[in-house]
């Protein structure tokens, strides 16, 4: 008996959500690949002779590919899924594929541009994977936003630290192979399961048991990240052999593919759910926004014109007899249409809560208003984290990987936690999503100000905190596009909401945290040379191996500035919550009262 369903049942798992959402955490794992390029630069440092300004050109171009992905979210709009991969694919192996053949010296010496050509383009790959990823399980999982967008971005921020221990576990000969790894490994992964990740109608496929799914994903992935926060704290502090880095390995993978159990109990011990039972598990507001998208463009129209018709007392009762009112009106403009007694208003745009396309976002202030408040933010975050290192060592930690690794788990758990947090919120009380945004703001900026203040441990409650609310913005922000300007051109506006943390970061790092630094660095210098000659200590100021400097005051100017800038953010945020209140109070059917 079983294995006369067999076939119906292999078509269901391949065309169920959750399956579709595991291959996206898995194709997020290994799509980083930016992250790795700490790991990479001292390789093409050494082979290529650059210097370090040099390398800093090709961290620019690193940037600017692992951000620009406005193609890529708008073939989404086109292609399927799969070419948008495929096409993430190609540039992945193609652009690091030939800085492999340079630094193993099967090809000459290329000029730095066309290094950094190369970069460009094997970074700019990942934007193609992070949008079809994206994409398909938002529309998959229309009522998850959050907790989808949080797990997803969460495992792209961590797909650093998971590729450099499959790194270690496989043991290359040399470290110019990681750079190969990089532009075969993802490939291999994303060419396997491309075909698997697409949107499957998922509002369809809700189940009962899709609350204890999120949980069994959330918790694995908080085994996930204690766990390799373990191993690399093992691996700096202790030193292990190549037989438990390679065991160690195989536990982390086995962790990654664990989430698959959860499409095989779904399709293959569950129940099927009849069609009635599944549109009784949708929200009221699901049910309508579902039935609303099949009318034609008139009932669309109508249905919009809800909000210019109905009484102003309305939002002040109660949901359930709101929702009635509403209703009703509803049915009244529908016949009163019909009968020809009401014209129906033709609108320029689209409202919020509707599909809008990325220039009809652009001339919206919501859009701006979130997108410079991801500036101010995610840029100061980005700036700490760019300029880890040098903050370490201004403190006199030498081994700094510590708190590198430090920051992108909590980089991770920030992501996820994000998700979850601003689900549970507008869940239980309808609150515009943006309000977590600006608590992790909040967080972030006491983060930055504790450092500037000099208080105890201030390193690892800086990298804690800013860690967390840096990857609480990647989890946030998307989702709450979506519910605001809609999933049809989502992937553009998704990718156009990227630019913010590095042009933040361009900003902050540049302009703020590189100036102060200098200052300083050459008023210590300045204080340790004897003064034997002006012309003695210009050159040596000049010379910018001596330019070090030393203490918390290297940075505790900049993190005061940033704290400051982070809680204009927030103010940023809330004003972005009192516009669109009414908008997540339409679109959840709750209300406090």
């Amino acid at each position: 008996m079983v294995m006369e369903h067999l076939p119906e049942k292999l078509i269901d798992f391949v065309n169920n959500r959750w399956l579709v959402f595991v291959c996206a955490m898995w194709v997020q794992s290994c799509a980083g690949v930016g992250y790795l390029f700490g790991s990479i630069s001292p390789v093409i440092k050494s082979v290529m002779g650059y210097n370090q300004r040099q390398i800093a050109i090709l961290g620019v171009a690193k940037d600017l590919g692992d951000s620009i992905g406005f193609v890529a979210g708008s073939l989404c709009e086109t292609l399927p899924i799969w070419v948008i991969l495929l096409i993430g694919v190609v540039q992945n192996f193609v652009g690091y594929g030939l800085v492999w053949l340079v630094i193993a010296n099967i090809l000459p010496d290329m000029p730095l541009w066309v290094l950094c050509v190369a970069i460009f383009v094997g970074t700019n790959g990942e934007t193609y994977y992070n949008t079809a990823a994206l994409v398909s399980c938002v529309q998959n999982f229309p009522r998850s936003r959050g907790p989808v967008v949080g797990i997803l971005k969460g495992f792209a921020g961590l797909s650093g630290a998971i590729l450099t221990q499959v790194y270690l576990m496989i043991n290359f000969p040399n470290e110019a192979a990681l750079i190969l790894m990089v532009a075969v490994g993802p490939a291999i992964v994303v060419i396997a399961l491309m075909f698997i990740i697409r949107p499957v109608g998922g509002h369809k496929q809700i189940r009962p048991s899709d609350g204890s799914s999120f949980l069994f994903t959330y918790s694995i992935c908080l085994i996930l990240a204690a766990y390799l926060l373990g191993v690399l704290v093992l691996e700096d502090l202790v030193g292990i052999n190549q037989t438990l880095i390679t065991v160690l390995g195989v536990v982390l993978i086995v962790l990654i593919l664990i989430p698959i159990i959860i499409p095989i109990l779904l399709v293959f011990t569950s129940k099927p759910i009849n069609p009635p039972a599944e549109e009784n598990l949708l929200p009221k507001s699901e049910i309508q926004e579902a039935s609303s998208s099949e009318q034609d463009g008139n009932e669309v129209i109508i249905l919009s014109e809800v909000e210019d018709e109905k009484p102003q007392e309305l939002d002040s009762l109660p949901a359930s007899e709101r929702q009635r009112r509403i209703s009703q009106l509803q049915a009244k403009l529908f016949q009163a249409a019909a009968d020809g007694a009401v014209r129906v208003k033709r609108r320029r745009g689209p409202r919020r809560g509707e599909d809008f396309t990325l220039l009809q976002a652009l001339i919206k202030a919501d859009f701006w208003l979130m997108f410079i408040s991801l500036v101010l933010a995610a840029g100061s975050g980005l700036t700490v984290i760019d300029n880890l290192g040098q903050i370490c060592q201004s403190l006199g930690y030498s081994n700094t990987n510590i708190f590198v690794s430090m920051v992108s788990i909590f980089n991770f758990l920030g992501r996820v936690g994000g998700g979850y947090f601003s689900e549970t919120i507008i869940r239980n009380y309808a609150f515009p999503r943006p309000v977590a945004m600006a608590i992790f703001q909040v967080v972030m900026a006491f983060g930055l100000l504790y450092y500037a203040l000099g208080g105890p441990g201030q390193i690892y409650v800086t990298t804690v905190l800013t860690g967390l609310g840096y990857g609480a913005h990647w989890a946030i922000v998307p989702a709450a596009a979506s519910e605001l300007f809609g999933l049809k051109s989502f992937g553009a506006l998704y990718n156009f909401l990227t630019l913010a943390s590095p042009a933040g970061s361009l900003i902050f790092s540049e302009a703020i945290a590189s100036g102060i630094y200098d200052y300083y660095a050459e008023k210590q210098a300045s204080l340790r040379q004897p003064i034997s000659g002006s012309m003695l200590i210009t050159a040596r100021l000049r010379d910018d191996d001596a330019l070090t400097c030393e203490g918390s005051i290297c940075y505790s100017l900049t993190c005061g500035l940033m704290s400051g800038l982070c809680i204009v953010a927030m103010v940023l945020s809330l004003i972005v919550v009192y516009r669109t209140r009414s908008v997540y109070a339409q679109l959840y059917g709750k209300s406090r009262s």
